[in-house]
């Protein structure tokens, strides 16, 4: 008999062979579609270039002529975030010119200082206020207003200027390159003015009293009908009187194209502590060499207000803040042909007008 073929064995042999079929089958296609797609470059060889990345149009840079900025003094109303916080992207137009520092931006409002004792009393902020007003910061070996007089004695007179060689000023005028602003309202008392003009100083005298726009009086002394604020018109107002009198000083130096001053005098009938204010706020200060401002104490001033011990520990923040742009106290001048008023009180032994004097110890 032949031997029987054990039960199942042909289905087994069956399946393997559609096994290996399918098996076979797959590694075809495999093979095929790597065919069909990129092939992979060979060692050594440079790699395939990427496709164009789609073109972006170049960053707006500044206009022409850009670098030469204009400063206008105008405030934006938006105010940075403390600490300069942001996206980190900056804005088109945001940065300064390579090579030149960033100009800081305006502030805000100043530092108070402490107060003078833990009373806030009036007696505390006027006794430190008067004794620091009093009390010259810097010795000037030779104040003179007339001339170039070089004797040590100092002139007793509230309009004084420092003449010592290390602050530049007679240089300026032995050079004939001296410019003295002066701010006044209405006074006829021009000795001042007259006497730096015949020693040689470009002299512009800001008066809106005067009867035309711009008088030269004589070759270096001009009449301005102009009135210094401390705040520019409003654009509304501006645009309907396009010829204004009233301007901030860093506007009219900005329009006059004057960037620096070497004497700054003012009597603003008690307008002095807000433009004062203003010149620090706007760092106008850094353009001024020395400093004559007759200041008033018979009230407040314009536009400054709240209690008698805030409003003069304002007033001596004011003046401390000259001396942090490194301004110091070099005469002081006491009217005693003024009434002796502070506050409206007769109190202190004060007189209502005071005429201070100031030189940039960081002048050149």
């Amino acid at each position: 008999m032949g031997r029987e073929r054990p039960p199942g064995r042909g289905c087994s042999s069956l399946s393997r062979c559609l096994l290996g079929a399918a098996l076979l089958l797959g590694l075809r296609l495999c093979a095929e579609l790597r065919r069909a797609g990129s092939p992979s470059p060979a060692r050594g060889a440079p790699p395939a270039p990427r496709p164009p990345a789609p073109h972006l149009p170049p960053a707006p840079g500044p206009p022409r002529g850009a670098s030469r900025r204009q400063v206008t003094y105008v405030r934006s109303g938006r105010r940075a975030p403390p600490g300069g916080g942001g996206s980190g992207t900056p804005e088109p137009g945001c940065c300064a010119p390579r090579g030149r520092p960033r100009r800081k931006g305006p502030r805000w409002h100043i530092d108070l200082q402490p107060w003078a004792g833990p009373a806030q009393s009036l007696d505390e902020e006027a006794l430190r206020f008067l004794r620091y007003i009093s009390t010259t910061q810097i010795a000037c070996d030779h104040v003179s207003t007339d001339s170039l007089a070089t004797d040590s004695s100092p002139a007793k007179k509230p309009w004084s200027v420092c003449l010592d060689d290390r602050f530049g000023l007679a240089h300026q005028i032995r050079n004939k390159q001296c410019r003295l602003y002066s701010l006044g309202l209405g006074s006829d008392d021009t000795h001042f003015e007259v006497s730096m003009a015949n020693n040689g100083c470009e002299v512009h005298r800001f008066d809106p009293s005067v009867t035309s726009a711009h008088i030269l009086e004589s070759q270096h002394l001009w009449y301005h009908r102009l009135s210094i604020d401390w705040r520019d018109p409003h654009p509304a107002v501006a645009a309907q009187k396009p010829h204004s009198n009233t301007r901030k000083l860093g506007t009219i130096l900005n329009e006059f194209g004057h960037h620096k001053i070497d004497v700054l005098k003012a009597d603003l009938e008690s307008a002095e502590w807000k433009v004062l204010e203003n010149l620090i706020l706007e760092d106008v200060l850094e353009q001024i060499g020395q400093l004559i401002f007759e200041i008033h104490l018979h009230w407040p001033g314009f536009e400054v207000s709240g209690s008698d011990s805030s409003v003069v520990r304002f007033w001596y923040s004011l003046l401390k803040e000259l001396e942090l742009k490194d301004f110091r106290l070099f005469h002081s001048y006491k009217d005693l042909s003024k009434p002796q008023i502070f506050l409206k009180k007769d109190i202190f032994n004060a007189s209502s007008c005071y005429t201070l004097s100031w030189v940039n110890t960081r002048w050149k």
